[in-house]
């Protein structure tokens, strides 16, 4: 089927509204699509970590969690509804705030941090999987790795971890590429698995003992003076963690939620996100606790608690927990990546070129991009502190969140025009200036300055879990001012 051409050479048809029938998202999957965001190693040590070793009130961490989770319910509700209720993903709305020629250049920002963080987590993917591959040698034999191919090593890995990276993107890039309506099988599928897995998982720390990790779980909790006023900034502190962990996904949400059925689909399932959050962080919890108390019966030297499923199947040196906890980490590895980094990525690099773009190419622009990454990770990239220059984009997003906000629901009033989205003309209502809208951009570049502030300035650090809030509604303050008649 041919690309429209010249008048709308801006469309291309993984861009294009999305046909009605395929709106077949309903608050399930949006369900499965929060929990897979939730189901991750760094999720896991950070919930555990705020219950357990910071020295917190339980219920302080408890509320501010919730806290953190609202406010993503809110933003995700705001930047989902558009893209629900025309059918476009978030680089095709941004044309909208600035002009195609802003959104190809603001949009790629997405992708570049997606893949970036693509590379990273395929990295660490594949060292699970390594892991698994040493297992089944070290079974059959416990000297085969021994070998001299096993203990030589290029840019810090050895043919074990090459085999297994090289295996993490060849299955990424099949697995992800075929489209979304199996990418969301994937996220039912992986949801549902790591989940039956924290409840297994639970169950074997439970059972083990039920009257000694009951009562771990209970001692680690701490209720005492939670309505004391100098709880307000722990409060604070833990929802805007919570909610910088989940910052990243909120701006691209768009990408999913073009594929939900109504509003009130989508509503019900970002509520779901709430539910989510209590189930994971009880399981995360008691597991840890739990863990905890055994290992500190068993080994006298333990002077921490563990809060990485990685340490704790290491301590504890059982190969049967070790290999299902291993499975169940790439499951949630492979889906996390999928929805925080590899779709929003897709969108964003097919809107930057939309007529020469595909899904299959830029899946291996991707794919490329993040191998190369995750090769010079360890022995470069981890050393040179790229992750803040990472963060640093990612200063643009609460911003561009800002504009966009503002633009559909104070300036549109929620009304676009779909056809002129995809033109190019000078009589397009989004053509503003040869393509560039000027007051969106300075509004963003603005509002980055405030955002980028609190990851380089030293006085201003203590706000860095507020950094995208902050440039949102410095942003979104700006473009109203410039934009409103």
């Amino acid at each position: 089927m041919n690309q429209p051409k010249v008048k709308y050479s801006l469309s291309n048809w993984d861009l294009v509204t999305v046909n009605p029938n395929y709106k077949t998202w309903n608050w399930k999957d949006l369900f499965c699509y929060w929990g897979v965001n939730i189901q991750s190693i760094i999720a896991f040590s950070l919930i555990a970590s705020l219950y357990v070793i910071y020295d917190l009130n339980s219920f302080v961490v408890f509320f501010g969690t919730i806290l953190g989770s609202l406010f993503v319910y809110l933003f995700s509700n705001l930047i989902g509804k558009p893209s629900q209720k025309y059918g476009l993903p978030f680089a095709v709305l941004l044309r909208t705030s600035l002009g195609f020629k802003g959104a190809k250049f603001f949009g790629l920002l997405r992708s570049l941090v997606g893949i970036f963080m693509f590379g990273i987590q395929t990295f660490f993917l594949s060292k699970s999987i390594g892991y698994l591959i040493r297992i089944i040698f070290y079974s059959f034999d416990n000297s085969i790795l021994d070998q001299e191919i096993f203990i030589t090593f290029l840019l810090g890995l050895n043919i074990i971890d090459w085999f297994s990276l090289i295996v993490v993107i060849f299955f990424q890039v099949l697995m992800f590429s075929i489209g979304i309506q199996f990418n969301k099988k994937l996220i039912n599928f992986s949801a549902i698995t790591v989940y039956c897995g924290m409840i297994l998982f639970f169950f074997c720390v439970f059972l083990s003992d039920v009257k000694f990790t009951s009562e771990a779980f209970i001692d680690a909790l701490n209720f005492a003076n939670f309505l004391d006023i100098e709880n307000l900034a722990p409060l604070l502190t833990v929802a805007g963690t919570i909610f910088a962990y989940f910052s990243i996904i909120i701006l691209s949400f768009g990408d999913f939620s073009r594929y939900v059925k109504d509003e009130s689909e989508l509503k019900k399932g970002n509520l779901s996100l709430i539910l989510n959050l209590i189930i994971f962080s009880f399981f995360a919890v008691f597991i840890v606790v739990g863990a905890d108390a055994f290992l500190n019966l068993k080994y006298s030297d333990i002077d921490r608690i563990f809060t990485s499923p990685n340490d704790i199947i290491a301590k504890l040196d059982n190969l049967q927990i070790t290999v299902l906890v291993l499975f169940f980490i790439i499951v949630s590895s492979l889906s996390t990546n999928l929805v925080a980094n590899f779709i929003p990525s897709q969108y964003s690099l097919i809107n930057f070129i939309p007529s020469k773009l595909s899904l299959k190419s830029v899946s291996y622009i991707i794919a490329i991009i993040g191998f190369l990454i995750a090769i010079f990770w360890l022995t470069i990239l981890s050393q040179i502190g790229i992750l803040s220059f990472i963060d640093t984009f990612g200063g643009f997003f609460g911003p561009i969140f800002g504009v966009m906000i503002v633009d559909y629901y104070l300036i549109k009033e929620n009304n676009l025009s779909n056809k002129d989205i995809y033109s190019i003309e000078k009589d397009s209502v989004y053509y503003f200036s040869s393509g560039w809208h000027i007051k969106g951009i300075y509004s963003i570049i603005l509002g980055f300055i405030f955002s980028a502030s609190t990851i380089w300035n030293l006085n201003l650090m203590f706000l860095q879990s507020y950094a995208w809030i902050i440039g949102a509604c410095i942003s979104a303050l700006t473009y109203y001012l410039l934009a409103k008649k």
